[in-house]
């Protein structure tokens, strides 16, 4: 079990990297101004709706951009803090994991269900969404998992006390 916890967390700690850089850096682009940005980011942003076909980043439907609001004031704070909980293995690492999956995948199901009911969307651009799907329930998964290896069966004590001093 502690391997398939350490390969999971490997897995987890790239994709919450990708989007701790991605998130304030592309996704933004969609609901803030584009004259705060760097005009490569811009040009980036515009390359992959091109070369992707993305109509949701090109056309902004008002559903995408409230996703998008979402992921910047919910979802990317978790992200940062799961790659802290990630690195100095802490014990709500759990709970950062299953919000950030339970969000993340409630946003996946709106905009897949968009791009196959639209009939605008390509195999390419299905392709490039369906992972994060895939990663929502892997961080659904994890945060449904115990931290550690430690038993915390019910009604048990900690087994140091601490005398309040007066």
């Amino acid at each position: 079990m502690g391997a398939l916890m350490k390969v999971t967390d490997t897995i987890l700690f790239i994709f919450f990297l990708i989007i701790a850089i991605a998130a304030p850096l592309l996704d933004a682009q969609t609901c803030l101004p584009s004259h705060i940005f760097p005009q490569l980011l811009i040009d980036l942003k515009t390359w992959y709706a091109h070369e992707y076909g993305d109509y949701l980043v090109s056309e902004k439907p008002h559903f995408f951009i409230g996703i998008v609001w979402v992921e910047l004031l919910f979802a990317w704070p978790l992200s940062i803090a799961s790659l802290y909980g990630i690195l100095a293995r802490k014990s709500w690492l759990p709970t950062t994991c299953l919000m950030y999956g339970v969000s993340t995948f409630t946003a996946m199901v709106a905009i897949l269900s968009e791009l196959l009911g639209s009939g605008k969307a390509s195999d390419k651009l299905l392709k490039m969404y369906t992972p994060f799907l895939g990663f929502a329930v892997l961080a659904i998964l994890r945060g449904l998992l115990p931290h550690s290896r430690r038993s915390n069966a019910i009604g048990t004590r900690p087994a140091m006390l601490r005398k309040k001093r007066a």
